[in-house]
């Protein structure tokens, strides 16, 4: 391996990314900068200038700059951070969010447009050689909070969120093959019809793959909207992924105009009971029951968002 190898590959990339038209239809009507800074914004639900700077290895003049044109164009709003005033929390608007939803349908197409041509048999051997490179250019750390991002499903994931459901529970609780099928009713539901405005799925990515989920949909009771299937892979646990998915939760649900957020897990579950009393979730109800070839506690918490008119 020489220098130029890795320029001779970088001219390579370079080039078919741009016959892709990847930088001049993808991004438009933004610079690429631009679409980073969108990018990271729908991603990340509590974030500040600060935290862009870093993640984003940008100026500060420039940023502000960015951010400014962004506010004036109605596609960001300027809170005070939750944990320190001084620190200004950056959010999307809908109009914010609908353009960074664009920009990630536009992208995901190119790369997916570029993915058709290559045999699916040939596919896991692309997948082991990106990551070979991001691992030996890497810096050799250990996952960050930050590295974690917060997407939409695409086709596949809701298989994910079932089949990983079911086998972690299996694994870690000893549960049956009736939580499977009670994962793939509720996902086959959320599937055939949900409304975006009112409901919606997360996919927690770390470095280019799936490690958590979670659903909101609503619930029977009026006003009232369901947390369900919130999970994290053991693996990627530790880096606030649980909290971070709840967030999101809780944030669309009230953006949405539910008045409470309700949610069902069995009392053995004490990790993800410690995140929902975090987030200000309150127990009102518990019964034992027999379940997945166990016999459980299951309980009901709430959150109220708003105050009832």
């Amino acid at each position: 391996m020489t220098v130029q190898d890795i320029r001779s590959f970088n001219r390579f990339y370079t080039h078919l990314i741009g016959a892709l038209d990847y930088g001049r239809h993808t991004y438009a009507p933004y610079t690429l900068t631009e679409s980073r800074v969108l990018y990271e914004l729908a991603h990340a639900p509590h974030v500040d200038a600060a935290d862009l700077r870093t993640q984003l290895h940008l100026d500060a003049g420039y940023l502000s700059r960015i951010l400014n044109k962004f506010e004036q164009d109605g596609l960001i709003e300027r809170g005070p951070g939750e944990q320190d005033s001084r620190r200004r929390r950056i959010g999307l608007t809908a109009g914010g969010r609908s353009a960074a939803g664009l920009l990630e349908e536009r992208a995901r197409a190119t790369v997916g447009a570029l993915l058709a041509t290559v045999p699916a048999a040939d596919r896991p051997r692309l997948s082991d050689a990106l990551r070979t490179v991001r691992t030996l250019l890497g810096d050799g750390r250990a996952p960050r909070p930050e590295d974690v991002v917060l997407r939409a499903p695409v086709p596949g994931d809701l298989g994910w969120i079932v089949q990983r459901n079911a086998a972690l529970y299996t694994a870690e609780y000893g549960w049956n093959g009736d939580y499977e099928g009670l994962v793939a009713r509720i996902v086959a539901d959320f599937a055939a019809d949900h409304d975006p405005r009112l409901e919606r799925a997360w996919i927690a990515e770390l470095d280019g793959r799936p490690v958590g989920c979670v659903l909101c949909v609503r619930d029977e009771a009026p006003a009232t909207a369901r947390l369900r299937l919130l999970l994290v892979e053991p693996d990627a646990r530790g880096l606030g992924i649980g909290d971070l998915l709840v967030t999101a939760v809780t944030d669309f649900a009230r953006a949405a105009g539910y008045r409470d957020l309700v949610l069902w897990t069995n009392d053995i579950l004490t990790a993800a009971r410690r995140i929902y009393q975090r987030h200000g979730f309150v127990l009102v109800a518990q019964q034992p029951h027999r379940s997945f070839g166990k016999d459980l506690v299951g309980q009901d918490w709430r959150l109220e968002l708003r105050a009832a008119a």
